[in-house]
């Protein structure tokens, strides 16, 4: 099969914990044609980055691969299949990143901080091709350009002669030596900066530079678009799309989420607790899928063409149960297609939302900036990133607001709760200023505005037990007569958000994800009476699509349950119509325009609002066929 680049068989990594054996990857098979995208996706802990580190031959102790083979052919000609699990270490260092490289998950965790973008470039072509620093230099900036970080030489020649004729409009163009000049000093430009000088997705362009810097044959690509914009994710799923077209690359792209995989892959491999429970062509798994787990993540994601009340999950089409023998079997459920109507606590239509007679929150003329540093040390200008922003929130209403990273969204949420101080405009709540409000207004302001954060493995202390991080408000707030009437509110709101009581002494590093963003949900609902307004900042953003769902179904109900008025911030607009009465749409600091939900999908106003829906990974059948047209 001189087609396939890669064939895994019997594969099995095991890690030993102090209770029990694990397999975290058990006995999987699969084939990767040559040229070809292979998606495999489940949720977090499925085994998808322990089989992407298999193949590298990087499992960290105290894992081990303790059956199976991975044989890997490489493009050469005449070439015969190798075991890489048969190979030395040396052996293992040479094929890693010469041949199969690898894109993680986190690029500002993958780049070393202290060394600029181009000492690690190099440093990566250096430790697999035999030139000297200049060559390697060279290549190093071929490759920005290829992932289009850079612009190529004529586009750099023409940046510069229109910024020469902004400056100097008297002066005539100058000479071709200057040019050249100035191009080779925008080139070393860009090498001498450093990770924290550039946005997430400039970062994971750097991340696929050095990937591809050795033409590897096989490209792995793990979660590489999960923490970025829906725009930025577009954009690097058609850089990836191009890359393997144009080098003939084979890619392993690993994602959590079918809408994405849809976008990019050729065939579908689905992984549910460290086995591979169905695969096939891309537009069989999505138009018949088999599985009932493939079934549930394909439907627990939102969508924009229909007007959802619940978003159905994975426990909604399976349920897992312990036989006799002690074997666990994994047993279809059949969703009665009503779930939306059915199930209870949830909220009303976003279509039969009236808004009250007066608002519950109130911002005119709103202005932030943050002040850019001049030559000598005093403030040169403001960056403004909340600009002349006006509008209103009803009680009980969920008002979206979307928008790209950089566009201000999450500086307005902490302006709204002054946790960063504006520089003009007025914000009123329930009719009153709290613009300037101090000490104990401003501490009884925030009885009444709480926040949930996006990331529920920052938002708690590790070194705070979960009950202790639920009871933290009602101590500041001097809420309770004594720490026992304190303790059995915190395990009643657990058991609001759909966690056990009985964890109230356990950690944060003790739950999962999902369950950590509920403890986090706890928090800001803890004071009695609840507050009245919450504002969600991407709190949904770093979860599996099948936690998303709960969580979202689990805001919805506590949302009917205690009146609550939510701000819903993300950068994904099909999260945000499911969630929202209205949507707010955000550009650099302004409002772009304000509707209702659905008003705001069906009939875009801006081009803007019209990208943002364009760039939403939807997984429709005619969005893949048209893929598979294009190849």
């Amino acid at each position: 099969m001189t087609d396939t680049v890669l064939d895994v068989r019997n594969l099995q990594v095991q890690f030993q914990t102090d209770e029990k054996q694990v397999l975290a990857v058990n006995d999987i098979d699969f084939q990767l044609k040559r040229g070809q995208t292979l998606g495999i996706v489940g949720e977090s802990g499925s085994g998808k980055s322990v089989t992407a580190l298999a193949l590298m031959g990087l499992v960290p102790p105290p894992g081990k691969i303790t059956q199976g083979v991975i044989y890997f052919r490489s493009a050469a000609a005449n070439s015969e299949p190798i075991d890489l699990l048969e190979l030395s270490e040396k052996g293992k260092q040479s094929y890693r990143g010469g041949k199969i490289a690898m894109i993680f998950q986190e690029p500002m965790s993958s780049l070393n901080p202290v060394y600029s973008i181009g000492f690690q470039l190099t440093e990566a072509i250096l430790q697999h091709q035999n030139i000297s620093p200049t060559e390697a230099r060279r290549q190093a900036i071929a490759r920005l350009q290829e992932v289009k970080l850079l612009a190529n030489d004529e586009g750099l020649k023409q940046q510069y002669l229109e910024e020469f004729r902004k400056e100097n409009p008297d002066k005539p163009q100058p000479q071709v030596n200057e040019l050249d000049h100035q191009i080779n000093l925008q080139k070393q430009a860009i090498l001498k900066r450093y990770p924290h000088e550039l946005s997430g997705g400039q970062l994971q362009r750097v991340m696929i530079a050095m990937a591809i810097s050795c033409n590897p044959d096989i490209l792995i690509a793990d979660e590489p678009t999960t923490a970025l914009d829906v725009t930025v994710q577009a954009t690097i799923l058609d850089l990836l799309r191009e890359l393997r077209d144009t080098r003939g690359m084979s890619l392993i792209f690993i994602s959590h989420d079918l809408g994405v995989i849809a976008e990019i892959a050729d065939t579908v491999a689905v992984m549910y607790r460290g086995e591979i429970v169905e695969s096939g062509d891309v537009l069989q798994i999505f138009s018949d899928p088999k599985h009932p787990y493939t079934k549930g993540l394909l439907a627990c994601r939102p969508t924009l063409e229909r007007n959802q009340q619940y978003l159905p999950t994975v426990s909604d089409f399976m349920e897992e149960v312990t036989t006799p023998d002690g074997q666990i079997e994994i047993r279809e459920k059949s969703p009665n297609g009503k779930l939306a109507s059915e199930e209870p606590g949830v909220g009303e239509s976003q279509q039969n939302f009236t808004p009250s007679s007066s608002p519950l929150l109130e911002v005119s003329d709103l202005r932030v900036g943050f002040p850019v540093r001049g030559m000598f040390g005093g403030t040169k200008r403001y960056l403004m990133a909340v600009n002349d922003v006006s509008f209103e929130v009803f009680q009980g209403e969920t008002l979206g607001l979307v928008g790209e990273s950089g566009c201000g969204k999450s500086t307005l949420a902490r302006t709204l709760l002054r946790l960063i101080e504006p520089m003009g405009g007025e914000v009123k709540f329930e009719g009153q200023s709290i613009t300037t409000i101090k000490d104990r207004q401003l501490r009884q302001l925030r009885r009444e505005m709480q926040i949930v954060f996006q990331n529920p493995f920052s938002s708690l202390d590790p070194r705070m037990k979960i009950g202790e991080a639920v009871m933290e408000p009602l101590l500041i707030h001097r809420w309770g007569k004594n720490n026992r009437e304190r303790r059995q509110r915190a395990a009643d709101m657990l058991r609001d958000v759909g966690l056990d009581p009985n964890w109230i002494d356990r950690y944060p590093h003790q739950l999962s994800g999902g369950q950590r963003q509920r403890v986090c949900i706890a928090r800001a609902l803890s004071l009695q009476p609840n507050p009245k307004l919450i504002i969600c900042d991407e709190s949904v953003s770093a979860l599996d699509v099948s936690v998303q769902a709960e969580v979202l179904n689990l805001l919805k109900k506590l949302q009917t349950k205690y009146n609550l008025t939510y701000i819903f911030i993300s950068h994904d607009l099909s999260v945000v119509k499911f969630m929202s009465d209205r949507i707010m749409v955000m550009n650099k600091g302004k409002i772009e325009e304000i509707d209702s939900a659905e008003k705001i999908y069906q009939e875009p106003q801006k081009e803007y609002t019209r990208h943002l829906i364009a760039s939403i990974p939807t997984g429709s059948l005619e969005r893949i066929q048209t893929q598979k047209q294009g190849r």
